[in-house]
């Protein structure tokens, strides 16, 4: 190895490095961590199972069950565990397609739902069913008169997110679940960013199906749940056992069950709020920061206090998404851009493409900051510090060439 090298890679040791990219995922919570390592020494019985050991494992597997659906307002037997967000919304949208198929074939949903959304509503339009994607303002919001417009007889399902993972525009989940209340279609929402920080109340918002992944909230990665309102039934996507109800095939995770459960136990309503505005004075602080140094800029979406205060998306005018990204993780800033990083080729964001249209500059010049329970004031200043830097050294380069 070069004497260079070495000394980067003890640079790189002795470097801070700050995470600002908690809407792609969270650290574990020590809590978290500690339930889940005591469950994995003490209990790794099968739920399935009658005997003692089972039994154990179903009674960690009740309980935990029993935490989610306090936390959405939902009874326990409308809860069902799976892998993650990506399995709760195929399942939901799949299953509810195939299920009531013969009430219709039109599905609406949004132009900036995820991709595990988006992605299995392409697969059943090339199946013979007819997708609506609503269009969204410069606020990342629809137009409930769209939505109401796009309604039909014939639509079995509405598939709208709670907020979106790019910009944090928060929805209007209550409204389009008064208007669906009594339609035939059912609703379901992707409340994987949303979970954690937002109050949910499925009953209130008449909500049927519901996604939710436990790694955005401090817990475990490959893990989630599907709400259910009770009524809906549909087979399980995955074929296998009879687990879950013989709503979900595969033996359950109960070590990794117990350790989502403790990342919403300590994540109490007055903690949410406490950490939605810490997460809004985080984004004044950069936007104050910004504006102090004279750079060039605009906000992705809005500052709305409805919002996911996490997130923070930023059009640097005249910067390239790729540029900043790599020189932040060299200052030792982890963010993600408004695109995601696909074999070396940076593929524009489709939300902010539907935001603000494919020709804009904002789809090839902003970043997504998003906020964790352990981010700091301090570490906010030096990731202003360190990004103003950037900008202006980038810029002061482009001028001279």
């Amino acid at each position: 190895m070069s004497k260079k090298n070495s000394n980067d890679e003890k640079e790189a040791k002795m470097m801070k490095h700050v995470y600002l990219d908690n809407a792609a995922t969270t650290p574990m919570a020590p809590a978290v961590i500690d339930e889940m390592t005591q469950q994995m020494r003490e209990n790794f019985g099968n739920a399935s199972n009658t005997h003692y050991f089972g039994r154990r494992a179903r009674q960690v597997l009740d309980a935990s069950r029993q935490v989610m659906a306090h936390s959405i307002n939902a009874a326990e037997t409308e809860i069902v565990f799976t892998s993650g967000g990506s399995e709760s919304d195929n399942t939901a949208i799949m299953q509810t397609a195939l299920q009531r198929q013969n009430l219709g074939h039109h599905i609406i949903t949004t132009a900036i739902e995820h991709e595990a959304v988006l992605k299995p509503l392409k697969y059943l339009q090339a199946h013979g069913f007819e997708v609506t994607y609503l269009p969204v303002d410069q606020q990342g919001l629809i137009s409930l008169a769209d939505f109401k417009a796009a309604l039909r007889d014939d639509t079995i399902l509405v598939t709208i997110m709670t907020g979106n993972n790019e910009v944090g525009s928060h929805m209007p989940i209550h409204e389009i679940g008064n208007i669906l209340k009594d339609h035939q279609a059912w609703f379901h929402t992707d409340a994987v960013q949303a979970y954690g920080l937002l109050d949910i109340d499925v009953k209130r918002d008449h909500i049927d199906l519901l996604s939710v992944s436990a790694h955005k909230l401090n817990g475990p990665k490959f893990l989630g749940f599907l709400y259910r309102r009770q009524g809906i039934n549909f087979p399980s996507l995955i074929k296998g056992g009879d687990q879950e109800d013989k709503r979900r095939a595969g033996t359950e995770n109960i070590p990794a069950i117990a350790g989502f459960a403790k990342a919403v136990e300590i994540d109490t309503t007055a903690e949410k709020h406490a950490r939605q505005a810490r997460y809004a004075a985080f984004k004044q602080q950069i936007i104050a920061g910004l504006k102090a140094n004279q750079i060039d800029f605009a906000v992705n979406g809005s500052l709305d206090s409805d919002n996911l205060q996490h997130v923070l998306n930023l059009w640097i005018k005249g910067v390239s998404t790729y540029v900043l990204q790599t020189n932040l993780d060299l200052a030792g800033f982890a963010v993600s851009g408004g695109s995601a990083c696909t074999a070396g080729s940076l593929e524009p964001s489709h939300v902010l493409t539907a935001m603000y249209g494919a020709d804009s500059p904002r789809v090839e010049e902003s970043i997504r900051i998003s906020f964790g329970k352990d981010n700091t004031a301090a570490e906010v200043d030096q990731f202003i510090t360190a990004l103003v830097k950037i900008i202006k050294r980038v810029k002061k380069t482009a001028s001279v060439n």
